[in-house]
């Protein structure tokens, strides 16, 4: 399909709770190949939207279509079957298996046997092959056998992305994927989710303006619910609104806010 092709959009899309508006007619549209970032400052709306498109809240108001259907009234898990996942519905939730076994469970969703550890092994160990592919994808093939829950921070977030991938996703929602990181693994990550959006599509709600600028196509700045401004980190970056809207001032660049 063209790169230009529209896979995800929303239309004038409300979410109220008791009379507050937290997203307020946000209207998105998300093309098929790109590394599509939701940025804005902390109670702008951006989880709220995720939460929204997942169908973990559902809408006030507006339209959700994906690949031109509309999916507005759909349910968590027909979205998740559809192939829109979010990063932390499968993470790496069972810190006490393996790394390998984790990546297992993702697969096995994959092919509608989730959660059945009492498959027999032979069963089970016909999806390795393949679970190690995908953690050699995220560098973390050497670490297979690891209890989950030994790993650093930065490679619980790599392992989240493969369990992720093991769904075989079309969009992967991820949501803040280098919060709590270090330089080392923010850049490790960031060249990750560059790696992984080759022959898929990603929207990431992310703070660090340095990821963003680095790898996405497309920003929408979100405040107080309303998208105030899109385009190419370059285009959002020289926008007055948006340097109100995180410096408080438009004669200030925008960088890595604080």
């Amino acid at each position: 399909m063209a790169q230009t092709d529209c896979i995800l959009e929303t239309r004038r899309l409300v979410k109220e709770f008791k009379g507050f508006v937290a997203v307020d007619e946000v209207s998105l549209r998300v093309q098929r190949g790109q590394i599509h970032a939701l940025i804005g400052p902390n109670g702008a709306g951006k989880t709220t939207v995720f939460n929204l498109l997942t169908k973990f809240l559902i809408p006030t108001r507006g339209q959700i279509l994906f690949n031109g259907r509309d999916i507005t009234a759909e349910k968590p898990a027909q979205v998740a079957r559809r192939g829109i996942v979010r990063s932390f519905q499968i993470s790496a939730t069972f810190p006490h298996l393996s790394v390998l076994e984790n990546v297992r469970i993702g697969l096995q969703r994959r092919a509608g046997g989730s959660f059945q550890f009492w498959r027999s092994e032979r069963v089970l160990d016909g999806l390795n092959d393949r679970a190690m592919a995908l953690l050699d994808t995220v560098g973390l093939a050497d670490v297979a056998d690891w209890v989950t829950v030994e790993l650093p921070y930065g490679s619980k977030r790599a392992l989240e992305i493969a369990t992720t991938l093991a769904t075989e996703p079309e969009l992967m929602l991820l949501d803040e994927p280098t919060q709590g990181m270090g330089h080392e693994d923010v850049e490790r990550v960031t060249q990750l989710i560059k790696k992984v959006s080759a022959n898929r599509t990603v929207l990431m709600v992310e703070h660090n303006m340095n990821v963003v600028a680095s790898i996405a196509d497309t920003i929408s700045v979100l405040q107080r619910g309303q998208v105030i401004a899109e385009g190419s980190y370059d285009v959002v970056s020289k926008d007055p609104q948006v340097l109100e809207a995180y410096m408080g001032s438009a004669d200030q660049a925008l960088g890595e806010p604080a």
